[in-house]
């Protein structure tokens, strides 16, 4: 791997991360939020309805990395349904990185559901370990989980704004790590509720126009980011942007 911005040079995700902590820029009325997206080249989000299959192992392994220096992870309904989380930190050594810099095992696995129309046969759910908040629609009873999740009942349309504002004043959430889908990150960019942007540029183009872009939804006006590093692996293209206050 090549650093090529800022100071040009050989490197590994490590060294990258080393530096990065997030949850020590919590906002008063929201956590620090990243987007963690990735696109081919001609701007399309998955491959067949899923992520997965546009992952690199090196791209994988910075997703995962990352994980570990966030107190929250949100994922949306759609992403969820298609790529079926199991435990967020899987690993028994990412999870004691976190603990040597503060933070909780396990990350809290954030959801936003209106119709609740999720796998809860998933890993996420059965697995037992961690913790789920689920922002829904809909009234209990709620479907009974292995790994303990709670349920928050919204009235009309969640808005993501109120969804973060919760997290943290409710559950005290300094920094989220959002993983999409499209539509999620379309809120939090129409909202100005993000800070980071992580997007990894497979070198590999689809032509399927039914695929999603990484950003689904209206914005009321233009977002300028500020690119602040650049890495490079074997054609692809490992980005991270912040958003121009």
């Amino acid at each position: 791997m090549q650093r090529l911005i800022p100071d040009p040079g050989p490197t590994d995700i490590d060294t990258e991360l080393a530096d990065y902590r997030p949850f020590e820029s919590p906002l008063e009325d929201r956590p620090y939020v990243a987007v963690n997206m990735v696109t081919t080249l001609d701007g399309r989000a998955s491959l067949g309805g899923r992520t997965v299959e546009m992952g690199t192992p090196l791209d994988i392994e910075l997703l995962l990395r990352l994980r570990t220096r966030f107190d929250a992870v949100m994922i949306g309904a759609g992403t969820m349904r298609a790529e079926r989380y199991g435990r967020i930190i899987a690993s028994a050594e990412a999870r004691a990185a976190r603990k040597r810099i503060g933070l909780r095992e396990d990350p809290l696995a954030v959801i936003i559901s209106g119709r609740l129309e999720i796998p809860f046969d998933a890993g996420l759910f059965t697995d037992g370990a961690g913790e789920v908040l689920v922002f829904t629609n809909q009234q209990p009873p709620f479907p009974e989980t292995s790994t303990p999740t709670r349920f928050v009942t919204v009235e009309g349309p969640i808005r993501i704004t109120e969804v973060l504002r919760h997290l943290r004043q409710e559950r005290n959430i300094r920094a989220l790590l959002s993983e999409g889908g499209p539509h999620t990150f379309g809120q939090l960019a129409a909202s100005r509720s993000f800070d980071d942007l992580f997007l990894t540029t497979t070198a590999v183009m689809t032509g399927e126009q039914d695929e999603p872009r990484i950003l689904e939804g209206a914005l009321p006006e233009h977002l300028d980011l500020r690119l602040v590093r650049l890495l490079e692996d074997d054609g692809e293209l490992f980005s991270r942007y912040c958003l121009r206050r």
